[in-house]
């Protein structure tokens, strides 16, 4: 059943996800070569609890680490390592935090220095599949509506959707009602209604849609070798229209990149 959230609630919600933001913002000034993804993991850590927040994965499942990092053929689910992280590497951070009994969770995929062009072009039309995804999340519309945009826009471009893995409702818990799928048919799946709270990640790949786990348990990859993307927002249903609960300004900031993709999605502004 989904669960909606009252206004207030959606705004601790906010908090929950801003934090998780920032977290990834600190990552976006940490992260390049020769840093371990373990090292990034105990920064991430300790950031969070400074925020007066706990990590929303660890533990969480049974997960070992405040992170999840997914570095070129890995798609998600990676476990933080002693292997230093490399130019020309991609890596996808995903990270939860939990504050006020509410979760956020949220990711970016991080070029590391020199980035191959095709694989650049990956990442690019992934983070614009998201914003194809959240547009189709508003009143009158489906679950598969979004996924059925997410696909589309992407298999356009030659990539593989994976299937086994998909987007969550998000609020108490870290996973709710409904499951969002990055694949579908429009008009079917459950109806949104207003208040309900989703987190929306497309996973893409640059090859075969297939994927398998490692022996570790957790770490899920392309079956090809080849190179997936993953981006993650937390979208609110607010009069009928989808609101950003997260943002990439923080990433971005750090990176000195300008953009306004998320305006369309915010009532008022982020400063930053």
């Amino acid at each position: 059943m989904i669960q909606q959230k009252t206004r207030e609630e959606i705004e601790l919600m906010r908090e929950s996800a801003l934090i998780v933001s920032k977290t990834l913002g600190m990552i976006a000034s940490e992260i390049k070569p020769g840093i371990t993804t373990l090292q990034l993991d105990k920064m991430a850590e300790t950031f969070i609890r400074d925020h007066g927040a706990v990590p929303g994965f660890l533990g969480l499942y049974g997960c070992p680490s405040t992170l999840l990092t997914s570095v070129n053929e890995q798609v998600v689910h990676g476990l933080p390592t002693n292997r230093p992280i490399e130019e020309g590497d991609i890596v996808s951070v995903d990270c939860g935090a939990l504050k006020n009994e509410f979760y956020g969770d949220h990711a970016y995929t991080f070029e590391i220095g020199e980035v191959a062009e095709e694989t650049r072009r990956l990442l690019q039309v992934t983070k614009e599949s998201l914003y194809v995804g959240i547009r189709e999340f508003r009143m009158g519309n489906r679950v598969e509506d979004v996924g059925y945009a997410i696909q589309k826009y992407t298999e356009s471009h030659g990539y593989g959707v994976v299937r086994e893995l998909v987007g969550h409702g998000l609020g108490r818990k870290m996973h709710e009602d409904p499951e969002m799928p990055n694949y579908g048919k429009r008009g079917r799946g459950k109806l949104f209604v207003e208040g309900m709270v989703v987190a929306i990640e497309p996973m893409i790949n640059m090859g075969t849609k297939n994927i398998k786990q490692l022996k570790d348990g957790w770490t899920i990859v392309t079956r090809d070798g080849k190179p997936s993307a993953h981006f993650e927002h937390d979208v609110a249903l607010i009069d009928g229209k989808p609101e950003l609960l997260s943002t990439y300004a923080y990433i971005y900031k750090a990176l000195g990149i300008e953009s306004d993709e998320e305006n369309e999605f915010r009532r008022e502004p982020i400063t930053v």
